[in-house]
């Protein structure tokens, strides 16, 4: 039974995952045939990251209280929706109004998928366990943006959007069919999410993960969405080149997810959070100066190496929290309400660091941000472990 819920969530990640990543390639183009500037490109990225954030923590917690099922099968529902709505958009408000709608339903799918996963986790292997969630998700954002630029080059920009709703309608189909609801849990992860929160924030461990979960993502914008913008204007590059760098660096992400899990499992998790922040952040100060398909191409697969140090590493952090202290669904929506924050930040501070500046100073920008916050972040985790070991010594 175990085996089988966990295939099916992590086949129903990957669908859903792929109709997000072959829109990633073709939405800020969409955004500046509207009119978008850097900083509403910026902003439309912002609602989505905006919308899941808010409503995560509290989707985290009714799903330890009323089970999962629901939440997952409700957050497919609106996706396929905002496939249909995209390509009737006329200006960038309708777009930042669809993105908040979309935001509302990924609150509601990887979040609690990560949530069943964590539950079903035996102690120890978190970092594998959480590995493989991972990887189902980059797999499908990795070939995702391959099969949108595709699409995209030979059909138009409006078929993306609707594969995208035909995918997630597969998601749903299969969640359906195969998952069994989850038990309602009782204990730590019921006593309310804001009292959760309050005691997150308070805890040295769980503050230190929540800020390292914020930097690591603070890149996502200028990684992802501004990326078009620095490839198109080259000699003889289209939509699918801009794809396939995406994929690349989404995909060595993923391959590498299962092994950097189980590393993550054996030895220090700190040290590996350190290895792979220094690789972001060197990846990302060199992303400007990339002249050439190939150039960038090989950036992306070594940011996306880097990033597979992080996401294991930060995945059994949190599962671990979830067990020990907050409730798994509870833990899993602040951990994922700080992934929002970080993209929400990152969105703004790019777009208006490339609009006041250029696109390379948004990328150093962002660089020294993701440096500098998560060495507080491993900072605040190594004196909470030292508190968890002297209160052990103590009782």
């Amino acid at each position: 039974m175990k085996t089988r819920i966990l295939a099916t969530l992590f086949a129903a990640v990957f669908i859903a995952m792929l109709g997000i990543g072959i829109v990633i390639p073709v939405l800020p183009q969409l955004a500046v045939q509207l009119g978008a500037s850097g900083f509403t490109l910026g902003v439309i990225t912002a609602a989505f990251s905006l919308s899941r954030g808010l409503l995560q923590p509290l989707v985290g917690d009714l799903s330890d209280r009323r089970g999962r099922k629901q939440f997952i099968v409700a957050g497919l529902v609106i996706y396929g929706l905002v496939g249909l709505l995209v390509p009737l958009a006329q200006s960038v408000v309708h777009l930042v109004y669809i993105r908040i709608l979309q935001g509302m339903g990924a609150a509601m799918i990887v979040p609690v998928a990560m949530a069943y996963t964590s539950a079903l986790t035996p102690p120890g292997q978190e970092g594998r366990y959480m590995g493989m969630m991972n990887a189902s998700l980059f797999c499908g954002i990795g070939f995702g943006p391959v099969i949108g630029g595709v699409i995209a080059d030979n059909l138009g920009l409006a078929p993306v959007f609707y594969v995208m709703a035909m995918l997630a309608t597969g998601a749903l189909a299969l969640i359906l069919v195969l998952l069994p609801p989850s038990q309602a849990v009782t204990g730590s992860g019921t006593i309310g999410i804001t009292r959760n929160m309050g005691l997150m924030f308070k805890r040295l461990r769980s503050r230190g993960i929540l800020l390292a979960r914020f930097a690591s993502v603070l890149m996502i914008v200028p990684a992802m969405a501004f990326l078009p913008l620095i490839m198109t204007p080259w000699s003889g590059t289209t939509t699918t080149h801009v794809g396939v760098v995406i994929a690349g660096r989404t995909l060595v992400n993923a391959v590498l997810q299962i092994p950097f899990g189980r590393l993550a499992d054996r030895i220090n998790k700190s040290f590996l959070l350190g290895i792979g922040t220094v690789g972001t952040t060197l990846a990302l100060y060199w992303i400007p100066f990339m002249q050439s398909f190939e150039a960038m191409l090989l950036i992306y697969l070594f940011l996306g190496c880097s990033e597979a140090v992080l996401w294991p590493v930060l995945g059994a952090f949190a599962s671990e929290e979830g067990r020990n202290y907050f409730g798994h669904g509870a833990m899993m929506g602040v951990f994922n309400l700080s992934m929002s924050a970080g993209v929400f930040a990152g969105a703004m501070f790019a777009g208006a660091s490339s609009d006041y500046w250029d696109l390379t100073m948004a990328f150093h920008l962002i660089a020294a941000a993701n440096l500098l916050l998560t060495s507080v972040a491993i900072v605040y985790i190594y004196r909470g472990d030292r508190q968890d070991c002297a209160l052990c010594s103590n009782q």
